[in-house]
């Protein structure tokens, strides 16, 4: 496995071994600092990045880049360069490696390029290594336009890095730090996903076109016995988890947990933490992995948020911390929370940049899927609060009211057997319901979907951290008491954001009227999340950190109303064409045979009445089934007389998507009367338990 680990990637090992030690010293120096890269060195860094390549067996290189559409993107160029005596020769110069050109015009801009104005750049991203993958070496970078805006979701979150290590740095400096240079977030996103047969998925248009089943009866057995979460992993399951392992590991993606989820057919793998820039590039490779070992294994990889209705969807826990350059997690407590004031102050920039900001943390966790799986009882409610725990919620109040003294200690576990060591336990419980949760020496927020790039959350935790520690540094640059200002600052904090703050049950209807007492957004749906890009207080945090223009901003609410109105445009038309090409046929052709069958009983006297109440209710639901399809196909008619993207969204959202669900309780109800062999598509038991 050591030798396995990151034997694809072009890290700190290789570059150790091909490039000089005083080359490797510049381009470690050029990192760190931020500063361009001399020509001449990018000569030889590319050089040696395609000589390694090669070796590695690559015979292509791609600049790799990350559009808004939450996928990733790249066009192939062999290093292939002619001879005028007609050999070839390999090569790779630094401009090649720096900069690329594809079609801007034909990817999600919100109308910053127009489709005749089709140029935009790729720039090497140098703070993530480059790799290779199927005989490709994949570069790294950032996309813009012609006119330097941003088209891509890796250039907004450096720009966030950047502002947050800026205004972290200064705040630890007026909390006696004069070592830090850099603050750094980050991340561990946790994947969560469902596998299943893939014969059985290519029979299921819903599933290969949506990711999704839009119907399907509930199976006779879901979730109910708590028996899959943890449990043993089947064995076809295995080997897909043991392939996916040593794919990720030899690309240097730090695979380190994984185990079933709570519904069948559920997993969920974890990797450890790398800052905020690696760990998204590592999620798109680890989700693009996962559907390629899947068919391997002649199976089908589902990260859809909610791929079957009525049990558990599919989230994508971002794990979240602060680490300096001199060796700090700001957010570790330590021994004693109320000795370390540095803890504290992070802690309430925290707390106040989740009150401040949390339309903006529940934007970033919106998607057309994340719409039916917010709420559910496996995903926290859309009302964005923060879980403390009682110990950490108690010191705060008491550091505000000027008490500096913690009387807690330690609680140990003890389990009543002699043999058991007994366990010192957490200070804090773990809240699976709060959308944002600190869990020791981090917080995790939760509503993250798990067919999302981790990036836009990262971007708005980061910005909203830089925002608020530049207020605090600004407050502390002022104070000739530092301490005073410190206690200060914890106490306006819990006065005016500790409503943020909630340790019970986010489930509980009492919380939502709670949550509503006290004015915290609550954001039903995605339209409503998608309005709060160009709210003025978020353009102006946005353009104030430069990690959005205002331009930017309205161009990005334009993508994600588009990108919502195709993704649910394609659900109903497709939910139609099933109803029209293959449940009412079906359902026709079945009745017919109830129908024969009632007749030819009845000519020999044998008359069935509860063959003839089937035969009623299918006919009742067939009809009933016919009329509300043909009401969507109304409807989606009406869409397409909609002007502005946002009126098209709307409608779906209050209209389309209701019709969708009446569509879908009769076909559903009318699956629950047909013999099986009849029903033209695996069932949700077929799909859940046959893997």
């Amino acid at each position: 496995m050591t030798e396995l680990f990151g034997s694809r990637v072009f890290n700190e090992k290789a570059m150790r071994e091909r490039l000089s030690a005083e080359d490797y010293k510049n381009f470690r120096t050029m990192v760190k600092e931020g500063k361009s890269m001399d020509p001449q060195l990018a000569q030889r860094v590319a050089r040696a990045m395609m000589d390694w390549a090669i070796a590695q067996g690559a015979t292509h290189y791609t600049h790799w880049f990350q559009p808004m559409n939450n996928v990733t993107a790249g066009k192939h160029d062999a290093f292939l360069n002619p001879n005028m005596d007609g050999t070839v020769e390999m090569k790779f110069s630094a401009k090649a490696l720096i900069k690329g050109e594809p079609d801007a015009s034909s990817f999600p801009s919100g109308g910053l390029r127009n489709t005749f104005e089709a140029r935009g750049y790729t720039t090497w991203d140098p703070t993530s290594p480059a790799f290779v993958k199927d005989g490709t070496l994949y570069i790294p970078t950032a996309f813009c336009s012609y006119t330097g805006e941003a088209l891509d979701t890796k250039t907004p979150l450096l720009r966030s890095m950047q502002a947050l290590s800026k205004q972290g740095v200064r705040l630890l400096r007026m909390l006696g730090n004069t070592t830090c240079t850099q603050v750094t977030p980050t991340v561990g996103a946790e994947q969560e996903y469902f596998l299943i047969d893939r014969e059985l998925f290519e029979k299921r248009l819903d599933l290969k076109v949506c990711g999704r089943t839009l119907v399907g009866a509930r199976p006779p057995k879901g979730q109910e016995l708590d028996d899959h979460y943890f449990g043993h992993i089947r064995l076809r399951v295995s080997a897909f988890m043991h392939d996916l392992d040593r794919e990720l590991w030899s690309l240097g993606v730090s695979s380190k947990t994984k185990h079933n989820e709570v519904a069948p057919a559920q997993h969920e793998l974890a990797p450890l933490f790398d800052t905020a820039n690696i760990a998204c590039d590592h999620n798109q490779l680890m989700m693009e992995t996962m559907r390629v070992v899947a068919k391997r294994h002649k199976l089908a990889c589902l990260l859809h948020e909610k791929p079957f209705a009525g049990v558990n969807g599919s989230g994508k826990h971002n794990n979240y911390s602060l680490l300096t350059d001199d060796g700090l997690n700001l957010l570790d407590p330590g021994e004693n929370p109320l000795e370390n004031k540095t803890f504290l102050i992070v802690l309430c920039a925290f707390i106040t940049a989740v009150n401040s900001y949390g339309d903006l943390l529940r934007l970033s966790a919106t998607t057309p899927g994340n719409d039916y799986r917010l709420g559910g009882s496996e995903a926290p409610p859309s009302i964005v609060s923060v879980f403390l725990g009682n110990r950490l919620s108690t010191i705060l109040q008491e550091a505000a009211a000027g008490s500096w003294q913690d009387n807690s200690c330690p609680v140990y576990l003890r389990t009543g057997v002699d043999v058991l060591t007994d366990l010192e336990r957490d200070d804090s419980d773990r809240n699976r319901t709060s959308p944002f949760a600190f869990t020791g020496n981090k917080f995790e927020f939760r509503m993250v979907g798990s067919s999302q790039s981790i990036a836009m959350a990262n971007v708005v935790l980061n910005t909203a951290l830089a925002e608020v520690f530049s207020r605090f540094a600004d407050y502390l640059e002022t104070c000739e008491d530092r301490d005073a200002g410190i206690q200060k600052l914890i106490s306006d904090t819990m006065a005016h954001h500790g409503r943020v703050i909630f340790n019970g049950n986010n489930y509980a209807e009492s919380w939502a009227q709670e949550a509503a007492r006290r004015g915290l957004p609550i954001i039903h749906n995605a339209v409503e999340a998608i309005d709060r890009w160009t709210l003025d207080k978020n353009m102006e945090l946005f353009d104030r950190h430069r990690v959005f223009t205002r331009v930017e901003c309205f161009s990005r609410q334009e993508v994600m109303l588009e990108h919502y109105d195709k993704v649910m445009d394609i659900e109903a038309t497709t939910l139609i064409e099933m109803m029209r090409r293959q449940v009412l046929p079906a359902l026709y052709r079945y009745m017919g045979e109830l129908s024969k069958d009632s007749q030819t009983l009845s000519a020999v006297g044998r008359g069935s009445k509860a063959l003839d109440r089937n035969l009623d209710q299918l006919t009742q639901l067939t009809d009933t089934l016919e009329a509300e399809t043909s009401a969507l196909e109304g409807m989606m008619d009406q869409v397409m007389t909609k002007e502005s993207a946002r009126d098209h969204a709307l409608y779906i959202c209050k209209k389309v998507q209701p019709q969708m669900l009446k569509v879908r309780q009769a076909c559903d109800a009318a699956e629950l009367l047909v013999d099986e062999k009849a029903w033209p598509m695996p069932t949700y038991f077929d799909l859940m338990f046959r893997v």
